[in-house]
């Protein structure tokens, strides 16, 4: 693949952890967060159309892939995956960037935008509620209370032998198209192998669907890019987003 000759890979400290990091392209910061189960590979296509004109840095988030991944739920805490990014663009000398996240990366992102509003210039999130939100809709809405009844299934001990069964059919099945390559295929298998991987991905889930002192409230410009047929946010497909200046883009 031409855009792994082009990429320089680091290994970045900051919060007490190493984040290994993908960067390539020209141009004002862009900074992608991946969702479970993903990592940096996952915004290759994103980052093939995007390196003319963006500096690309993606982390592969912790608990994933190359990243340290820390022992004990309480190491996955939302505050701290937030601060493991603001320390990674600390550490590459960042002054106000773009940031966009899928999924998990995607709730990161929200929160970091929560937190640290300041160090954005915009802010774009595919298909991931903010925190509050999804917590509200899963105690209030029964449609996505049954959406997100596989939350409940990935927090449970000993998930991680459900996820790596049988040639790690249900990773395989959450992440690929009948047009996926071998290629594609063989470079997430070793991501997912790679110790304590999946792991770290499950603990996102085991920490932060409890209580939160997060408000939800986000001052930043902000895209939002909703596929309306993700199975899993079903409820909150429908529902607009109180960011000042966000803009919804139902797709």
């Amino acid at each position: 693949m031409d855009l792994l000759k082009e990429i320089e890979e680091r290994f970045i400290e900051t919060n007490g952890i190493k984040l290994h990091t993908v960067i390539v392209g020209t141009g004002k910061p862009l900074v992608l967060l991946p969702g479970f189960p993903d990592f940096w590979y996952g915004w290759k296509d994103a980052m093939m159309g995007l390196k003319e004109d963006f500096k690309l840095i993606v982390p592969d988030m912790r608990g994933y892939n190359l990243s340290d991944k820390p022992d004990g739920v309480e190491n996955y805490d939302l505050h701290i995956l937030v601060d493991d990014i603001k320390g990674l663009c600390e550490e590459l000398q960042l002054d106000k960037f773009y940031l966009a996240g899928h999924d998990w990366g995607g709730i990161v992102a929200w929160s970091f935008a929560e937190k640290y509003p300041e160090l954005l210039e915009k802010l774009i999130i595919i298909n991931a509620p903010h925190i509050v939100l999804i917590q509200k809709s899963i105690e209030t809405n029964e449609t996505q209370r049954k959406a997100s009844s596989y939350v409940n299934m990935l927090r449970q001990p000993g998930a991680e032998k459900l996820m790596l069964a049988r040639d790690c059919k249900l990773l395989k099945a959450s992440v690929f198209t009948s047009e996926a390559s071998k290629f594609d295929e063989e470079m997430y298998v070793k991501a997912w192998s790679q110790p304590g991987a999946i792991t770290g991905g499950l603990n996102y889930y085991r920490k932060n669907f409890e209580e939160s002192d997060w408000t939800g409230i986000v001052d930043v410009p902000t895209l939002v890019i909703w596929g309306i047929n993700d199975p899993y946010l079903q409820s909150l497909a429908s529902m607009s987003f109180s960011a000042p200046g966000c803009r919804n883009m139902f797709t």
